[in-house]
């Protein structure tokens, strides 16, 4: 590979010019084998956090980040290979119940997941509630569990995209997170190293999301969709509502219940409607469906039938947890402590900020406040109302199981300024648009 110099390549991003393919290559290379330090890669983040990317720079800088690593080969596999990514929000319990009905309708669902950012709740947090469940998996029992159960739920391994891991930990502390080409980049080059067929994507938009407006959600889809179209990965990507937390629990272990009870045919209506919105795009693209209203119908016959439970138990004996969870929920780790937010005048909730509740239950120990942190599985937060219903006064808004009474305190600190009570219902947005 052509030597460049790192500075040349810096002052020129810096100054809105363009970098050639083998320039962006050569960058990758070199920053992955620690032959440039982090204050330079710092830099050259920073200048494209201002000028950005055209679209040839963004294909090639993912395209060298997903061949940093290793790269899986599921070709062996016969199903269509369908992964699903959401860009992250509170109360966003859907991959958990999403993968095995698309699994049980015959669509492989290889899912790596990742853990609670900032706000936002994590899937691989939430899995690790259940007793026993691993989700470090070596890419032999990755792809074996795989090839016998038709799904797996881990995280990234320590081999794919290594570049995108290394970046992103400099991004967290130079203020360069909320770069749309960064964001694409960071999704695609890791979604993409799995050998996939194809992505459908939850992209959300509000003061819960990282894209806190439509314009901005939407310029991220598109970007995304175009980055897997020119790498010949079809990619669907659906807009969703992220002002407030999605479904009733906020949490981990209590996210696992929520979950199960859509499994089993019930569960929040906001929950499902996601949930069967993502799956039809996801039996589509895997071609066992021709339409999004088969492919509904499809997917809601798995849960009615069992065949999306049993899925569920299947891969969750495949990597070592409990099943019997599923038929009895109290075996998931509870808190022992309950505390209830009670309204103090009647109306309608006319805000149920995502922020503020995702925020209150990171303080609560459901999420980190710094990476090394333990989550504890068994805090969180059950909301008793959301936008559009009516409360009276001294009914409960949020009930919080919490285990320390300091966290408590502090938690409560977010969760008060979560809820706005007024005199007019407003129904909010849920589903929002789609692109691909």
């Amino acid at each position: 590979m052509k030597h460049h110099s790192i500075i040349d390549i810096i002052e020129r991003k810096r100054d809105g010019g363009a970098l050639a393919p083998d320039e962006l290559q050569w960058v990758i290379a070199e920053y992955t084998a620690d032959r440039i330090p982090d204050y330079q890669m710092s830099a050259l983040l920073m200048a494209v956090f201002i000028r950005g990317f055209s679209p040839d720079e963004l294909t090639s800088w993912t395209e060298s980040m997903l061949r940093s690593g290793e790269v899986l080969d599921l070709s062996h596999i016969p199903a269509v290979k369908i992964d699903k990514h959401s860009t992250g929000g509170v109360g966003d319990k859907v991959s958990i119940p999403l993968a095995p009905m698309v699994a049980a309708c015959g669509v492989a669902v290889p899912m790596m997941s990742g853990r609670g950012l900032g706000h936002t709740g994590g899937t691989l947090d939430k899995l690790e509630s259940i007793p026993g469940f691993r989700t470090r998996l070596d890419r032999d029992e990755f792809v074996g569990i795989v090839e016998r159960h038709g799904l797996v739920l881990g995280g990234q391994s320590e081999s794919m995209a290594p570049a995108d891991r290394r970046i992103y930990s400099l991004r967290d502390t130079t203020g360069t997170v909320p770069s749309l080409p960064l964001i694409a980049s960071s999704i695609m080059s890791k979604k993409l190293a799995e050998g996939i067929d194809g992505l459908v994507l939850d992209v959300k938009t509000g003061v819960g999301a990282f894209m806190k407006d439509e314009e901005s959600a939407l310029a991220l889809a598109k970007t995304m969709v175009s980055i897997g179209q020119l790498h010949g990965t079809k990619v669907l990507a659906t807009l969703t509502a992220m002002d407030q937390p999605l479904g009733q629990e906020v949490g981990n272990a209590n996210e696992i219940r929520e979950s199960l009870d859509v499994l089993a045919g019930a569960g929040p209506e906001d929950v499902v409607a996601v949930t069967l919105s993502l799956g039809a795009d996801m039996l589509v693209l895997g071609g066992v469906s021709v339409t999004r209203e088969a492919a509904r119908d499809r997917l809601v016959a798995a849960i009615e039938s069992g065949a999306a439970m049993e899925k569920f138990q299947e891969v969750i004996a495949a990597q070592g947890g409990d099943p019997a969870v599923t038929e009895d929920a109290s075996l998931l780790p509870a808190a022992p402590n309950r505390h209830e937010l009670i309204a103090a005048r009647g109306g309608f909730i006319t805000v149920c900020d995502a922020r503020e509740v995702g925020l209150a239950g990171v303080r609560l120990g459901a999420g980190r406040q710094r990476k090394e942190d333990d989550v504890d599985h068994g805090v969180g937060i059950t909301l008793g109302a959301k936008i559009g219903d009516r409360v009276d006064k001294g009914d409960v808004l949020a009930a919080v199981q919490y285990r320390d009474q300091a966290r408590l305190e502090s938690a409560l600190q977010f969760l008060e300024r979560a809820f706005t009570i007024g005199d007019d219902a407003t129904q909010p947005e849920l589903i929002i648009g789609h692109v691909g």
